[in-house]
C-alpha cells in the first residue's frame, strides 16, 4: 500500500511540476484497481463530491447503480455554492467530522467530470496536495464491486427527478404511482411564501390546516384531531393511493405535512430533498401561478390507516417505563435540552421528559437543524448522526419516538431515520408544549448525570 502511495504522490507531482500555476486544478485519474486498494487502507479516503441525493441511491448522471462507493464519505461539490453566513466554518468542520485531512491521499470522485473538480480547487486552496480522481461510473457498472445504497433513499427525491415528472416522465421508483401531486407547504396563508415562488405545479397546504392554533394561554400548536384530518383530506382532493411529493422554502414544513398524511393513510409520501434551495441550485426556475387542490374525493380508506407514525401522550407514558424497548429521542437544541431556555417565544416553560436522551437538532435556536442538514439544506450523511447517537447511549434496536417542541424538527428526522431503514419509530407530535402543560407531566432541569 505504500508503494501506491508513492506512486500516485509522484504522479500528481511531475504533473504539477509540468503544469506551472495551472497544476493546481490538475487531477491524476486512477483506475478502479487502485480504487479498490485505497477504499481499504486507512491512509486513503475516498470523497463523493456529488449530489447527496447520488450518494444516497439515486441513479444519476447516467450511473447503473444508485448510492456510494462502500466505505466512502460524502463532500458535495454543490455545498461550496450554498448561501450560508458561516459557509465556510460549516465545510470546515464537514471536513474534520469526515477524516478529510491534508495528510491523507484523496480520491474525489464523481460522475460528471466536474464536482470533484470543483472540490479538487477548494481543497487545493486550503493547502490539500495529495488529490486523484476517479469516475465511479466502472465501479457501478460492476456488480461485484461494493456499493451502499440507503434502503429506503427514494423517500427524498431530488430536484432533478422531480423535473422529470413535472415533464410528464415516470422516473426511476416512481414507475407504479398511479396519481402524482405536487404540495407547497408553509405555514401561513398564501401570500406569506407561497405566492412569491413554489415548484411549478404544486398546490398550497397552510401548516395551520393540520395543526390549528388552539385557543389556550400559552399558544400551542398541536396535531389535529383525526376529524379535522378527514376534512383536510377531503378538502385538498388526497387518495390513499396518490404519491404525494412535498417541498417548500423551509423543508421542516414539508416534512411535517408529510408525517401527517402518511399518517392518515396515503401510501407513497415523498419530499424534495433540501427543498425549494435544492430546485433553483439545480438551475430551475421557480413559479408564481396559483394552482388548485384536485377535487374533493373519497379517500379510499379509514383515517387514520398508520396510527403508529405518532405516539401518544399515554403511549409515550407507557414507553418511558420500558427503557429497555423504548426510546424517547429529544431532538432540540442542548439549552432546551438542559431547561436554560424554551425554544419558543410563545411558550415560556423549561426543561424536558424524564428519561429522555438527548438526540440533537440545531445549534441555535428551534428553527435550527445543524447535525441533520447539509450546507446546502439537504439530508446529512445518516452514518454521522447515527454516531452522535451511539454517543448519547441511543439504541436504534429499541422503538425510537422522536420529540421536539412541537413536532417540524422530528418530522423531518423522523424521515431520515426512515431512510435509513430504521424499522420501528415514530413521532411524539405533542412534543416539550403539549407535555409541559398537561396536567401532572413531570418535567425536569440541569444537565443530566
Amino acid at each position: 500500500m505504500k508503494k501506491l502511495s508513492a506512486l500516485i504522490c509522484t504522479c500528481m507531482l511531475l504533473a504539477c511540476t509540468a503544469h506551472g500555476a495551472l497544476a493546481k486544478t490538475q487531477l491524476q485519474t486512477i483506475d478502479t484497481t487502485t480504487v479498490a486498494s485505497a477504499r481499504v487502507n486507512s491512509d486513503w479516503v475516498l470523497v463523493d463530491t456529488r449530489l447527496n441525493d447520488a450518494f444516497n441511491g439515486w441513479k444519476l448522471d447516467g450511473v447503473t447503480r444508485g448510492g456510494h462507493i462502500t466505505g466512502a464519505v460524502d463532500f458535495s461539490a454543490n455545498w461550496l455554492r450554498a448561501e450560508a453566513d458561516d459557509l465556510e466554518e460549516l465545510l470546515q468542520e464537514a471536513l474534520a467530522v469526515k477524516g478529510i485531512t491534508p495528510d491523507k491521499n484523496i480520491v474525489l470522485y464523481d460522475a460528471n467530470g466536474t464536482d470533484a473538480q470543483h472540490v479538487a480547487d477548494y481543497l487545493k486552496k486550503h493547502g490539500y496536495n495529495n488529490l486523484s480522481y476517479y469516475n465511479i461510473t466502472e465501479w457501478a457498472a460492476d456488480s461485484n464491486r461494493p456499493m451502499t445504497r440507503f434502503p429506503n433513499y427514494q423517500k427524498i427525491i431530488p430536484a432533478s427527478v422531480l423535473n422529470e415528472i413535472i415533464n410528464g416522465n415516470k422516473p426511476e421508483s416512481f414507475e407504479k404511482s398511479e396519481r402524482i401531486l405536487l404540495v407547497e407547504a408553509s405555514w401561513g396563508e398564501e401570500k406569506t411564501s407561497y405566492a412569491k415562488g413554489h415548484i411549478p405545479g404544486s398546490f398550497h397546504i397552510n401548516t395551520d390546516r393540520i395543526e390549528p392554533p388552539a385557543n389556550s394561554k400559552p399558544m400551542m400548536w398541536l396535531l389535529a384531531d383525526d376529524a379535522t384530518l378527514k376534512t383536510v383530506a377531503r378538502d385538498f382532493g388526497f387518495k390513499a393511493t396518490d404519491t404525494v411529493i412535498l417541498s417548500g422554502a423551509e423543508p421542516m414544513a414539508a416534512y411535517r405535512v408529510a408525517t401527517v398524511l402518511r399518517y392518515i393513510g396515503v401510501q407513497d409520501v415523498r419530499v424534495l430533498n433540501g427543498g425549494t434551495t435544492a430546485w433553483t441550485m439545480a438551475g430551475y426556475a421557480l413559479e408564481t401561478k396559483r394552482h388548485d387542490p384536485p377535487a374533493a374525493t373519497a379517500f379510499g380508506a379509514a383515517i387514520p390507516s398508520n396510527p403508529d407514525v405518532f405516539d401518544t401522550m399515554d403511549e409515550v407514558k407507557l414507553g418511558l417505563t420500558k427503557p429497555k424497548s423504548f426510546t424517547l429521542v429529544d431532538n432540540r437544541t442542548w439549552k432546551e435540552f438542559i431547561g436554560e431556555k424554551s425554544g419558543y417565544s410563545y411558550h415560556d416553560k423549561k426543561g424536558r421528559i424524564p428519561g429522555a436522551v438527548f438526540g440533537y437538532a440545531g445549534k441555535t435556536d428551534s428553527y435550527a437543524m445543524d447535525y441533520y442538514r447539509n450546507p446546502d439544506k439537504t439530508m446529512r450523511n445518516p452514518n454521522e448522526f447515527l454516531a452522535l447517537w451511539k454517543e448519547q447511549g441511543i439504541d436504534t434496536t429499541t422503538h425510537l419516538s422522536f420529540m421536539c417542541g412541537s413536532g417540524w424538527r422530528v418530522a423531518e428526522i423522523y424521515y431520515y431515520a426512515d431512510v435509513v431503514g430504521l424499522p420501528d419509530i415514530s413521532v411524539f407530535s405533542d412534543g416539550w408544549i403539549g407535555w409541559s402543560n398537561s396536567p401532572n407531566a413531570p418535567t425536569v432541569t440541569g444537565t443530566p448525570q
